[in-house]
């Protein structure tokens, strides 16, 4: 479980602070899906970047699984499993290598590793080019390579950002299938979206987020009894207050 209490992050820039985060808050429960939904520059990448300790708040604090991830930062990445914005692979080497090196860095043995691996590259259906080197992959095969380093050590807790980003149909739906699977052992996963279809069909639990502050909070249809939509894109544009959720 991961809860997140009065998050606020301020960027220092030329023209001026930017209040990226204001009191973010909210709890993303082992079992289920929660999605941070908002439009482009809402505020979720720089939320993550602080669940996963990459980023310090200003104010405010994360728990994961009841450890403070200011005081306990070592364990608590441990527990997580992390696809960030950035995507960057290994080039030189294989996608099974690519895997077997963060396996490498939590301090498995290469039994564990090779195991590990061929579950995931099973679910994520990943055999036909686990032993390529991925210089030259594909957006869907980096993205796959890098939740399977992501999740070598099984952590119990996995954060996307825009997991589905630049991914052909097929490639989204066996992603939607893995996280499900993901859901249906018990883990508790978060992942960012701006796209309204992903997080409809995926999550137990929506987290609005808009200029940097939760707006909502529910169940798909809690947000949509809310706001008295029937449509979840309709919701989300009334709750955030802005036509920009039209382009989200």
């Amino acid at each position: 479980m991961i809860e997140v209490h009065d998050l606020h992050k301020t960027f220092r820039t030329r023209t001026g602070p930017v209040h990226a985060v204001r009191g973010v808050g909210f709890t993303a429960r082992d079992g289920e899906i929660t999605g941070l939904l908002g439009p482009n520059g809402a505020g979720k990448t720089t939320t993550l970047r602080m669940l996963y300790t990459l980023m310090a708040p200003d104010r405010g604090s994360v728990r994961v699984d009841g450890l403070d991830v200011a005081r306990d930062a070592a364990e608590v990445r441990r527990r997580l499993g992390v696809l960030p914005d950035a995507r960057g692979v290994y080039k030189r080497l294989t996608a099974r290598e690519n895997i077997a090196y963060f396996g490498r860095l939590h301090g498995l043995d290469d039994a564990v590793v090779a195991e590990r691996t061929a579950r995931i590259a099973r679910a994520l259906q990943m055999e036909d080019f686990l032993d390529r080197r991925t210089e030259g992959f594909s957006q869907g095969q980096r993205t796959k390579t890098a939740i399977a380093r992501a999740l070598v050590h099984d952590p119990r807790n996995v954060i996307l950002d825009e997991p589905t980003n630049g991914l052909d149909v097929m490639t989204t739906r066996g992603l939607r299938e893995f996280l499900r699977q993901l859901r249906a052992e018990g883990r508790c996963v978060i992942f960012s979206s701006h796209i309204m279809q992903e997080v409809a069909m995926l999550c137990d639990r929506i987290v609005v987020i808009a200029h940097g502050e939760v707006k909502a909070e529910g169940t798909p249809g809690e947000l949509r009894a809310r706001t008295g939509e029937d449509n979840l894109e309709d919701a989300f544009v009334r709750l955030i207050g802005s036509e920009e959720g039209l382009h989200a």
